[in-house]
């Protein structure tokens, strides 16, 4: 399969006036490009959509000055983390935003929650992700094991929040037998589910601050759990894709003290396939405009060159990458 698609020529109609203005690049094959990404009230869907904003901002078309790479991007809302990984392996997407638990599974093939994709490449992380366990106010959820009998919300199939959740509902010796009714919403749907009263809880990975979130705790004082058990000490002992992480007070309405809790990278992945130098733009235009890309969510504002080409980074570099880093004495 080719994995490098061309622009329809509905798309190429579009662009024409673009394309005239650029000279000799207009002869460049225009190139297009896919970034999976999550929920649209995610982190997810603002990092595709964000890296796609730094491809635009590069492009010389229509400027004097600029890359001519013709590269045009999109990232719509997807599935999540094992979807993403799922569609770059079968070609279908040419990015994708992922964790860096189910990164470390796809290439290593050391799940069936994810697909075996061992031409699964790592381009940089982006910001960390503590797992929350979002409780309804009232509803006397204290721990994890507290949601056996509850109605919580585990997560759509293909999304890395519903991994996360079975890897933790094994670890306590749960399944989605144990709860009253295990629901399969999106992130999008989740928090007003709580907030109407039709599940108790949920658990969502996702970088902090998240609008989502906010829904539940600022909206109808939902709270987050601590998770600092054996369970899930014994899993960051274990797993070199997971660590311990706090959600500071403040951060929302009822996080009246630090939350400690367990999680993992968000990590922009690519495949073997997907060539060299679109890969190697991609990662350009995101580093050499890296002020920009922070100024675009509260969860980027510390993100740190030297820390994104190697945090959570479990599969390995795309060539396209290794390049830039590189260039720039970041490997």
């Amino acid at each position: 399969m080719n994995r490098f698609i061309p622009t329809t020529a509905l798309a190429a109609a579009a662009l024409l006036g673009a394309s005239l203005a650029a000279g000799d690049a207009a002869a460049q094959e225009r190139k297009f490009i896919s970034i999976g990404t999550g929920g649209p009230t995610g982190v997810y869907f603002v990092v595709g959509n964000s890296v796609c904003r730094m491809v635009h901002k590069e492009a010389a078309e229509g400027r004097k000055k600029g890359r001519k790479h013709g590269i045009r991007c999109a990232a719509p809302s997807t599935g999540g983390s094992t979807y993403n990984i799922g569609q770059i392996c079968a070609g279908e997407l040419e990015f994708g935003v992922a964790q860096s638990d189910w990164q470390f599974h796809a290439v290593n093939g050391s799940s069936e929650k994810v697909t075996n994709c061992p031409g699964l490449r790592a381009v940089f992380s982006v910001h960390p992700e503590p797992f929350h366990l979002i409780a309804a106010d009232g509803s006397g959820i204290g721990s994890f094991t507290d949601a056996k009998g509850k109605r919580m919300n585990i997560g759509n199939p293909g999304s890395g929040q519903r991994g996360t959740t079975e890897v933790l509902m094994e670890g306590h010796g749960m399944s989605a037998d144990d709860l009253a009714v295990a629901t399969e919403l999106t992130s999008s749907e989740q928090s007003q589910a709580l907030c109407d009263g039709k599940i108790d809880a949920y658990g969502y990975t996702v970088g902090v601050p998240n609008a989502g979130v906010a829904v539940a705790t600022d909206g109808c004082g939902a709270y987050i759990v601590n998770l600092n058990s054996d369970v899930e000490k014994k899993l960051v002992a274990e797993n070199p894709y997971y660590a311990f992480a706090t959600i500071p007070a403040g951060t929302y309405k009822t996080t009246a003290e630090d939350v400690t809790t367990f999680g993992v990278m968000a990590t922009f992945v690519t495949h073997e396939n997907v060539p060299e130098q679109v890969v190697y733009e991609v990662t350009r235009a995101v580093m050499e405009n890296l002020d920009d890309f922070r100024s675009l969510h509260p969860a980027f504002a510390n993100l740190d060159p030297a820390n994104m080409t190697m945090d959570g980074l479990s599969a390995p570099l795309h060539p396209g990458a290794e390049k830039y880093y590189k260039e720039k004495g970041l490997k």
